[in-house]
């Protein structure tokens, strides 16, 4: 394009006039007499600029422009006000001199400048930056993905709990991927589909449940809980969509996305997205990162899922290893204490139970305390093995000291690889005078100790080899007569083999423990198996050794 050549003599630069109609081309001057570009040269100078220039009077009027200037803003001429004709973004004679900004115009961005030229005359330097501009926001853009996924990341491993999986889903998708975000759990053989949402114009989680005949009234959603690969937002109708999906409030959906969370091997639920009517429709770039989220929030929901399943299995398996809810007797008082190793969990080898007495006169209940072979899991089955092996022999036999030798040919003939157990066993029976007699039986344990009532500690006589090793056992059984306040406690080696101590490398001992059990005169049996199982505790001072338990049976004070 060559440049438009201004035809009022007054329109001048630095007080001389650009053009003259009397003056041929061939004989005007490269410069004006005052030292400023004449015309031709001017002319030459602006179509030379790499970039597109604009040059107006004072009055904003356009003066001269290039053939860069033309194709950017067509709509610009000669003789018109620059800001005309629809270019007043581009040309806002506000603008501080110097200073660049970059506008929209029409599917041009450009970057305009304004400089000052000659005296009173400025120019508009114009710079096409549509393409830099549109590879800068796909880079912006590209950034806001990855920093979206590497922040859901923790957020989505951070709970073993499907609620709070399902939560973070739904809280980080608003409103970065939608205005409003669903998560459908799957019925899993219930015809309740539990839900939860969230949406940028409430702050607060929404959450209910819907029945699976329900599920098919949003496009999608159906064939997302079925594990379905997900269709194109375009192919869903936002028109479809029922009220009850969105918040209140929310108004009509413009775009719609439902993409199934995949779980492990199954879907572990549903992502439903929605944005407004004024909302921008979800691209392929869009959809994209949308399947990569749903993954990632399907993984944590699906291990969560697993992880809670396991747990509740657990919980069946191990309700019969925990220690049991002691009994009430009359005229006797129990208290116990069970504390497994640190590294083995919940449950251990050490174990105690109370089996009542029949409905048959002169039937009596029987306490013990044992010690099985190892630690954690393994020990804690082969513990809740003998419980259950005591509880039938006792229809055969009620005496300890026969009760006995009928465990040992019972572990003799387990399964199991160690099947070694230590225990002490007592057979309680009531006086009329306030006293209980204990049958005690011992079988390659701790014996018991005697708190009487002169604040002395005994150690009970009994002894006898560990089951589970010998065909052969070898027993000396022992009587106890509790007076009104005395106690019997059973214990575990765990108690008296603790390391610990200042050096934290000295044996607890059997007297340690008659010393701790002698302050507890006068107390209650609740009360002395905790401060009992407080002192070896401070004794480990937090280290990590074997199971400890602790029995103590007491005869009733007198009142």
């Amino acid at each position: 394009m060559t440049a438009a050549r201004p035809t009022d003599d007054a329109t001048r630069v630095g007080g001389e006039s650009l053009a003259s109609s009397t003056r041929a081309p061939s004989q005007e001057p490269s410069r004006e007499p005052g030292g400023e570009p004449g015309p031709e040269l001017l002319r030459a100078l602006v179509e030379a600029s790499g970039e597109g220039v604009v040059l107006c009077d004072p009055a904003g009027v356009v003066v001269m422009l290039n053939a860069a200037a033309a194709r950017m803003a067509p709509e610009v001429t000669v003789g018109r006000p620059a800001a005309s004709g629809g270019a007043g973004a581009l040309f806002d004679r506000g603008c501080p001199e110097g200073d660049s900004r970059e506008a929209a115009h029409g599917p041009r961005r450009l970057r305009v400048r304004r400089e000052a030229f000659g005296v009173s005359h400025h120019a508009w330097y114009l710079r096409d930056v549509t393409a830099e501009s549109a590879r800068t926001d796909a880079l912006l853009a590209e950034r806001g993905r990855t920093r979206f996924l590497a922040e859901a990341g923790p957020r989505l491993s951070a709970s073993l709990n499907t609620r709070r999986c399902a939560r973070a889903t739904v809280e980080l998708a608003v409103p970065f991927l939608a205005d409003t975000a669903m998560v459908v759990l799957p019925p899993a053989g219930r015809r309740q589909a539990a839900w939860l949402r969230a949406s940028a114009a409430n702050r607060f989680l929404e959450e209910g449940a819907i029945s699976t005949a329900t599920t098919v009234q949003v496009p999608g959603l159906a064939e997302a809980l079925a594990g379905f690969p997900p269709v194109p937002s375009r192919w869903l109708d936002p028109g479809q969509v029922p009220q009850w999906l969105l918040p209140e409030g929310f108004g009509r959906a413009g775009h719609l996305l439902v993409t199934p969370l995949p779980g492990n091997g199954v879907a572990a639920g549903a992502l439903v997205l929605a944005r407004r009517e004024d909302g921008e429709p979800f691209d392929e770039e869009a959809e994209t990162l949308v399947r990569v989220f749903a993954a990632r929030a399907g993984t944590a929901i699906s291990a969560a899922a697993l992880y809670q399943e396991q747990s509740a299995t657990n919980a069946i398996l191990t309700s019969g290893l925990l220690p049991p809810e002691l009994p009430e007797l009359p005229g006797v008082r129990l208290a116990g204490s069970l504390r497994a190793a640190q590294q083995a969990g919940l449950i251990g080898g050490d174990f105690y139970d109370v089996y009542l007495p029949g409905s048959h006169p002169g039937e009596e209940a029987l306490v013990v305390l044992g010690d099985v072979c190892g630690k954690g899991a393994r020990a804690a089955v082969l513990a809740g093995q003998v419980r259950q092996s005591l509880r039938t022999l006792l229809l055969l036999e009620e005496r300890p000291e026969r009760l006995v030798p009928l465990l040992n040919r019972s572990l003799l003939a387990s399964s199991s690889p160690n099947p070694y157990v230590t225990l002490a066993l007592g057979a309680l029976r009531t006086a009329p005078d306030g006293h209980v007699r204990l049958e005690l039986a011992v079988a390659g344990h701790p014996s018991p100790l005697i708190l009487r009532r002169d604040g002395t500690v005994q150690e009970v006589s009994a002894r006898g080899s560990l089951l589970g090793a010998l065909k052969t056992t070898v027993l000396t059984p022992a009587t106890v007569d509790l007076a009104p306040g005395e106690v019997c406690l059973f214990y575990s080696d765990g108690i008296t083999e603790a390391f610990g101590g200042p050096s934290g490398k000295e044996m607890y001992g059997t007297q340690r423990l008659k010393n701790a059990l002698s302050t507890c005169l006068g107390m209650p049996v609740s009360a002395v198996v905790e401060r009992l199982e407080q002192i070896s505790t401070d004794w480990l001072a937090g280290t990590t050794q074997d199971d400890r338990a602790l029995l103590a049976v007491q005869a009733e004070p007198a009142r």
